[in-house]
């Protein structure tokens, strides 16, 4: 687990962009987890940044080490689907650098965007996981969510179908 006193989490800042680009690419060329194919520039990303202010629904989360400042990880709330009527739910997700897997870093992040999320008007949270992943469904069991189904070969990358199980937690 992860020493609390060596990894502190905070919202998000522009100057934070370059690193979770880096982060997020790594998951676009060498996993399944995001269905995104092609990877980002910072600038690309810049939008996406700026849609998690730092109050209201829709957060990100950032993990930094306390010393070097390097960031391990990230995790947001974001709009679940564009239509009025879901304003209220959120989709979630967290995003790990690969040196930063298995030391409770995912956790830490999940425990700071909920508890960010727990003065707003947000009923529920969903997590979509690209199957397999145990690592993901553990986490997201341990923070009391539930599955409720799964979309079978929702998406194909890396020449096959993947699929997808969805998981929902009430806040």
């Amino acid at each position: 687990m992860a020493e609390r006193t060596k990894v502190q989490v905070r919202p998000g800042i522009e100057s934070d962009l370059d690193a979770l680009t880096a982060i997020y690419n790594h998951y676009v060329r060498e996993t399944p987890i995001t269905f995104d194919t092609a990877v980002f520039t910072a600038e690309e990303r810049r939008s996406w940044l700026l849609s998690h202010p730092e109050d209201g629904p829709h957060r990100l989360m950032v993990a930094t080490d306390a010393n070097s400042q390097a960031i391990h990880g990230y995790a947001t709330s974001s709009t679940f689907r564009v239509k009025s009527a879901y304003a209220t739910s959120v989709e979630i997700t967290v995003y790990l650098a690969p040196d930063a897997a298995g030391r409770g870093i995912g956790t830490l992040l999940y425990e700071a965007l909920f508890a960010a999320l727990a003065g707003e008007d947000v009923h529920r949270a969903y997590a979509g996981i690209t199957q397999p992943n145990e690592a993901s469904v553990r986490l997201h069991e341990r923070f009391g969510f539930r599955y409720v189904g799964t979309y079978r070969e929702v998406g194909r990358k890396f020449g096959r179908y993947w699929d997808v199980a969805w998981y929902e937690k009430e806040l």
